[in-house]
């Protein structure tokens, strides 16, 4: 028995080891996490200094941003410089200069002057989505990425402070239709808006579009070539007082400036809400302030877009930087500082204080808007519409080349013709030997489109491509016809579509010696890369016109109701 229990005791039991190895492999991953968070945070500590050394220098993205929120902007500009910004190991500085959109498009579709604009900007933040579609019609390469709306504006109806309480039934659609305070119950005399030229204001462009509307929109190519867009364009036109302002802000200045209703020889004028609310708020503010009415119904309102621009004068850093730039803006803090600026946005509610003259009333419905083409096309209309049109004499290339375009040419023409309210409308075709030896041949005398309209059609439905193109002799006969035709008191142009160059017949210096200067500008649409676009701006310039490039036929209809719109 003892024996037995000795040799039990003897008997020893042994630990298990897998416990023992799960502890130290948990030991070791644990000190290996360390050990690379270590590494990691040193090689993203490394990685941050390097990129704070900017090895690639500064860099200065320029941001031309419309007036009325340049202030605001450069408070952005101010918040994303202190984050020490750096791209393509470049630093990046912003630098914001206050420009109208009227000036910038011309400025990077023409000839940049430094000396009025500051130098050529990267990117630029217009009030409304019209000036990109602008510059889109004229040069599309000009514009870098699709445009982003970083905030929005109501278009209001600035009045006296005595007419405002009077129109608070008003509706967009009224405007073509009243005529007169009686309407109201008022004994004020004629009512009219005073619609600063809407090629270079925004109020006055989307103003136009809401009284088309006729409800929620959008207007329609179909629709604006109606024969009721069309009385709706004449009534709205003979309801413009007989002297405009050429401005938005001009016309607000002589606005604010009248003691009584209509002293200033109109009613009311249309204004974006913050261009109203600086206003009356800046250092030029008025003793009374104008008052905004938020007219009944679907609201036109202008959208702020930022567009990073394209084209030679930008490069890569400059691109990426500008995108980055606009990704801040969207962001709370800074939609924040442009709430505080007089914009609307989604992410607060807040609105600047005191705000005299503007109540930020909700709106409650936004108009829809026109797409790019139609809106070109509402503004070439209205212009055809206001004090008996334009004098608009086209000639167009029907050479070889332009075969495979010429069907979208026509529906171009054809839909110009058919939107004329008024004015007067020519049409010359050019290409060799089409009038026996000459290149060019005249389809249409210039006169009024009204008497016109039907042989128009017929000529542009005609039109056929023939060899070689002359451009410019073809141009140098067009021209010296419309110059004979000129109409004083109206605005004069030829328009030129084209896809090649001058093949034959007079040289570039022969042309240009029988141009008369800048009464009758001359304008180019040029289809496409093979034109030579350094004598067609040398042309234009020389008259007074313009050059827009197109790289394909489907930007025509756009570019041709860009040029038809402008009023110089």
């Amino acid at each position: 028995m003892s024996r037995h229990r000795a040799l039990r005791a003897k008997v020893k039991r042994g630990i298990a080891k897998w416990p023992v190895l799960i502890v130290v492999l948990v030991v070791l991953l644990g000190l290996s996490w360390l050990a690379l968070s270590w590494a990691g945070g040193i090689l993203d500590k490394r990685s941050q200094a390097l990129a704070q050394d900017c090895s690639e220098g500064d860099s200065v993205l320029r941001v031309s941003v419309t007036p009325s929120v340049a202030g605001a902007v450069r408070d952005v500009a101010q918040a994303y410089s202190a984050t020490r910004p750096v791209v393509y190991d470049h630093c990046i500085a912003i630098e914001v200069t206050s420009a109208d959109s009227a000036a910038v498009l011309e400025g990077l579709t023409t000839t940049w002057d430094e000396q009025k604009l500051g130098k050529r900007p990267h990117a630029w933040l217009p009030d409304s989505t019209l000036w990109a579609n602008r510059l889109s019609a004229l040069n599309a390469k000009l514009v870098g990425s699709a445009p982003k709306s970083v905030g929005t504006s109501p278009v209001l109806l600035a009045a006296p402070e005595a007419a405002a309480p009077v129109l608070k039934d008003f509706r967009w659609t009224d405007m073509p239709e009243v005529t007169d305070w009686g309407k109201f119950g008022q004994p004020w005399g004629r009512f009219s808006v005073a619609m600063p030229d809407p090629a270079a204001n925004t109020a006055s462009a989307l103003a136009i579009q809401s009284a088309l509307a006729g409800g929620k929109g959008p207007v329609t190519a179909e629709s604006l070539g109606s024969d009721a867009a069309k009385a709706a364009l004449s009534k709205l036109a003979a309801t413009v007082p007989p002297e405009v302002p050429a401005t938005t802000r001009d016309a607000l200045a002589r606005l604010g400036d009248s003691a009584t209703v209509n002293a200033a020889g109109f009613s009311v004028t249309p204004v974006s809400e913050v261009d109203l609310f600086k206003h009356n708020t800046g250092k030029d503010a008025p003793s009374k302030p104008l008052v905004g009415v938020l007219p009944a119904g679907p609201a036109p309102v202008a959208d702020f877009p930022y567009v990073a621009l394209g084209g030679s004068e930008v490069g890569e850093a400059e691109v990426r930087a500008a995108q980055a730039f606009r990704d801040f803006m969207t962001e709370p803090a800074q939609q924040a500082l442009l709430a505080k600026g007089g914009l609307r946005v989604e992410s607060t509610q807040d609105r600047p204080s005191p705000s005299p003259g503007v109540s930020w009333s909700p709106v409650t419905e936004n108009l829809v808007a026109a797409d790019a083409t139609t809106t070109q096309q509402i503004s070439s209309a209205w212009t055809s519409a206001d004090r008996g049109g334009q004098v608009v004499t086209v000639l167009t290339d029907v050479s070889t080349s332009m075969k495979p375009r010429l069907d979208k040419v026509k529906a171009a023409l054809r839909g110009q013709v058919d939107r004329s309210v008024s004015g007067s409308f020519g049409l010359w075709e050019f290409a060799r030997d089409l009038d026996g030896s000459k290149p060019h041949k005249q389809l249409v005398a210039t006169g009024p489109v009204s008497e016109k309209r039907d042989a128009l059609r017929r000529s542009i439905d005609s039109l056929k491509t023939a060899d070689g193109s002359q451009l410019y002799s073809a141009l140098a006969a067009c021209y010296e016809t419309a110059h004979d035709g000129f109409v004083a008191g109206r605005v004069n142009r030829v328009v030129v579509i084209t896809d090649g160059t001058s093949d034959g017949g007079i040289d570039l210096n022969a042309l240009k010696s029988q141009l008369h200067g800048t009464d009758l500008p001359v304008s180019f649409i040029a289809i496409g890369g093979e034109v030579d676009k350094a004598a067609l701006t040398d042309i234009a310039q020389a008259t007074g016109g313009s050059v827009s490039v197109v790289e394909n036929v489907d930007g025509v209809e756009a570019a041709l109701g860009q040029v038809l719109s402008t009023k110089a």
